[in-house]
């Protein structure tokens, strides 16, 4: 059985929407993370608290950041619950303070999640009982701390929650729109995309403009997680000068000039426009990035060359299949007569999506947005049908 490292070197996990592990494998390494290694899910690292901190408040791509606080092997349900009590929870959070335990598994021959998860909670409140006198309430809905184990056919690893709530939630967002990208995927998208500032970016079918205030916000250097609070400022172990320093140095890079307005979103539906330009007003990026209403077979292109990052209509935000067969061919015609000379990466469920374009896709990845299989097409448009190359 093994406790986590000491603070020079702990170990931590960042799940993330699978298909972006390699992406956010080498935004980690670029946060200062050390012994980096992508798993299905997510990227195991090490570092230091700063790093810990870091990566909650920079990572644009990690779905949460979990502090691992010791790991074994099991046999039974018993095996988990000795391990979890001994460790010093005490240390970690007060009384007063609520609790929230979570259970994931691969493989595990547990018979009932459910049943693992309540041990392990009685684990966390037999040890406060034992060293307190009193145990910590439950909160399912809004907790102060966060634990949560992971379990494989045969092992266990006990993490602590640093984030709280998901980093996707940015803390900009009200306006969603229907069936909204999380923001964590709208900049893996970005991401894949290879668009980097100074090229043109364009979202032409926008609804609530997350990947466009996604773009922004990465133009402009804005940590994602500069407008939220974290479940690591309500640990007993907070280092608050060390946050403090680390925020401010965040706050000092943000791009504050007007850029020249390089990226572009625009929908068909006016709500959606009204609501993308007050999410990017509430994320600080309204000055960078310009909205307007236009149908995507009609706009023409912002700039000569550019990238185009999407998230094209299917099933539950199309009236009828007929519809949605009629709307990619159009789409892709508008595609080869408005945008040759630029990249354009579409993600969609729909496998079929080149051929209903009528474009061959240079490269396909494979994403997952939530739990629907999806890929991201990516198309180099050039003058004339791409079907004759």
């Amino acid at each position: 059985m093994n406790h986590g490292a000491t603070d020079g070197a702990q170990r931590y996990f960042a799940p993330c929407p699978r298909g972006l592990e390699q992406a956010l494998a080498g935004e980690l390494a670029g946060l200062g993370a050390q012994h980096v290694s992508a798993v299905a899910g997510g990227v195991a690292f090490a570092g230091d608290r700063a790093v810990g901190y870091r990566a909650n408040l920079e990572s644009r791509l990690a779905s949460r950041i979990l502090r691992s606080l010791g790991d074994g092997r099991y046999r039974s349900e018993q095996d988990i619950y000795a391990f979890v009590k001994s460790i010093d929870w005490p240390s970690w959070f007060v009384i007063e303070q609520t609790l929230r335990v979570d259970v994931s598994a691969v493989r595990s021959p547990l018979k009932s999640l459910e049943f693992i998860t309540l041990r392990i909670k009685d684990a966390i409140c037999d040890r406060f009982r034992a060293e307190r006198g009193a145990r910590p309430s439950v909160d399912t809905h809004s907790p102060d701390v966060r634990v949560q184990v992971f379990l494989t056919a045969d092992a266990f690893t006990v993490y602590l929650d640093l984030s709280g709530e998901p980093l996707f939630k940015r803390g900009w967002r009200t306006e969603a729109g229907e069936a909204p990208l999380r923001e964590n995927l709208a900049a893996g998208l970005i991401a894949l995309s290879g668009w980097q500032p100074g090229t043109a970016f364009l979202d032409p079918m926008c609804g609530s403009g997350t990947i466009a205030i996604e773009a922004a916000q990465i133009a402009l250097a804005i940590a994602p997680g500069l407008q939220r609070s974290f479940g690591f400022e309500r640990l007993r172990d907070f280092d608050a000068p060390l946050w403090q320093q680390l925020r401010g140095a965040a706050q000092e890079r943000v791009q504050r000039g007007r850029r020249e307005v390089r990226i572009f979103g625009s929908d068909r539906e006016g709500a959606a426009v009204v609501d993308a330009r007050a999410n990017a007003r509430r994320a600080g990026v309204d000055h960078a990035l310009q909205f307007e209403v236009a149908d995507v077979r009609r706009r023409l292109a912002p700039a000569g060359s550019g990238v185009i990052v999407s998230n094209p209509p299917y099933g539950v935000r199309m009236e009828s299949r007929e519809s949605l067969e009629a709307f990619y061919p159009q789409l892709g015609s508008a595609l080869k007569a408005q945008f040759a000379g630029w990249t354009v990466c579409l993600i969609s469920p729909e496998m079929k999506l080149p051929g209903l374009l009528g474009l061959k896709a240079s490269r396909r990845t494979v994403l997952y947005n939530g739990a629907i299989e999806c890929r991201l097409f990516e198309f180099r448009m050039v003058a004339g049908s791409m079907r004759r190359q």
